[in-house]
């Protein structure tokens, strides 16, 4: 079921938390920074992936730290040249990303996701776009799934 919510994404209580990147994303913008700077190893440990599976825009992958933190890093974007600026968000990719969110959270029996307007910050598309795919695709999940609307620093959401 998808609740929106407003409020600062990282004091969620959700059991995860996914986001848009790209693969070899500096993350040095937005969300992606944020969760860089609160989770390096998260960082160095998605660009030793990126690496050895040859992650591509349309995949996912999830990163757990300690204390139960859980991270899905959606490659919602083209890749980063030369360690810049990510490259724009395509709706496939978005869609893709999401189809793999899914999977990950069927086949680790997740509890609840945490998302913001996925790709429509850096990745460049509008909500308008992103949300009907958004809500097809995780709408097939039978767990709570709080999409973050409105960013609000040091504000706790009313996650139901």
């Amino acid at each position: 079921m998808i609740q929106y919510v407003s409020g600062d994404i990282l004091l969620t209580k959700a059991q995860v938390i996914a986001h848009g990147v790209a693969p070899k994303d500096p993350m040095s913008q937005g969300l992606a920074l944020a969760l860089h700077q609160k989770y390096p190893a998260m960082h160095k440990d998605f660009h030793h992936w990126c690496n050895q599976q040859h992650g591509k825009a349309g995949d996912a992958w999830m990163w757990g730290g300690t204390g139960g933190v859980r991270i899905i890093n959606l490659l919602t974007q083209e890749p980063a040249q030369n360690h810049s600026h990510p490259g724009p968000a395509s709706i496939k990719h978005v869609r893709d990303s999401l189809r793999a969110l899914v999977k990950i959270a069927t086949d680790e029996s997740l509890k609840s996701i945490a998302i913001p307007r996925l790709a429509t910050g850096v990745g460049g598309l509008e909500w308008s776009v992103v949300e009907p795919v958004l809500k097809e695709e995780l709408g097939k999940l039978n767990i709570p799934v709080y999409v973050y609307t409105e960013y609000h620093a040091g504000a706790s959401a009313l996650e139901h």
